[in-house]
């Protein structure tokens, strides 16, 4: 089951899934991470790895993404 997120935008990059690639932080095409065990948005840094920088706001509609619990 998908998690609706906040804008059209935001649920297509979150819920994209590429045909080339099984791990999202390996697709280029793929810009933004959505952790559910933190309940936490990020930009990925595409560097190799698995690194993001987290975000309050939606790049798009600019709504607080989440209250992060913690």
């Amino acid at each position: 089951m998908q998690k609706n997120h906040c804008c059209e935008n935001m649920d297509y990059y979150i819920n994209m899934q590429c045909e080339e690639h099984d791990n999202v932080f390996d697709c280029p095409d793929n810009i933004v991470v959505f952790i559910e065990k933190s309940n936490e948005y990020g930009i990925i840094i595409h560097d190799g790895g698995t690194s993001y920088i987290s975000i309050d706001y939606c790049p798009w509609c600019g709504s607080k993404l989440s209250d992060k619990q913690g």
